[in-house]
């Protein structure tokens, strides 16, 4: 099955590394996508699933404050995690979520090999190895990525997570790199 020219891997991204309309005011690294990812993970002939983004579905374009950009990242970011951590918010990303593991099962089911997911650190929904809390950046996990996780370790799936800065794209070159074991760089040294 599936004998053709397709990798059989995939790798499942935060919504904002393909859109970065979508993130808080003030805190866009790239005017549209976070390009040296994208052609990084084009190179490497790995399938992409763009993941929703919780905060615009739970709370809309302006984070429910048009004023968000006067705060600092930290503490915008941890204004935000209050309201995503609020019992309709929590629904909502568990609705959310159900769509990302029924892909997630079917590769998986289907012998695919899923190289990780990755997220975006210091968000206050989808930080992998930090979050934003208390108007600082702190070790942990944001909501939504918990909740993933949690949802998938329930079905016994232990599938990497990792989290990049898109205003630090070396580091997120090398996690990228090392999560799908990809060494091959670009020709027009973009990526």
């Amino acid at each position: 099955m599936f004998e053709d020219r397709r990798s059989k891997k995939i790798i499942f991204l935060a919504h904002c590394i393909f859109n970065q309309n979508a993130v808080s005011d003030g805190t866009a690294s790239h005017e549209g996508t976070m390009t040296e990812l994208v052609e990084l993970i084009n190179l490497s002939g790995i399938g992409v699933v763009q993941m929703p983004c919780p905060e615009l579905h739970c709370i809309g374009l302006t984070r429910g404050d048009i004023n968000g950009r006067k705060r600092s990242v930290t503490e915008e970011n941890s204004r935000i995690r209050n309201i995503m951590e609020k019992e309709t918010s929590l629904v909502k990303i568990k609705h959310l979520i159900q769509p990302v593991i029924c892909k997630i099962m079917e590769y998986h089911e289907n012998g695919f090999e899923i190289k990780g997911i990755v997220g975006i650190n210091r968000s206050p929904s989808c930080g992998v190895e930090t979050t934003s809390h208390d108007s600082k950046e702190v070790e942990g996990q944001g909501v939504f990525v918990t909740e993933l996780q949690n949802e998938l370790e329930k079905r016994g799936l232990h599938i990497p997570f990792v989290g990049i800065k898109g205003f630090e794209p070396e580091n997120a070159r090398a996690t990228i790199r090392s999560l799908i074991g990809f060494d091959r760089k670009p020709d027009h040294n973009s990526a």
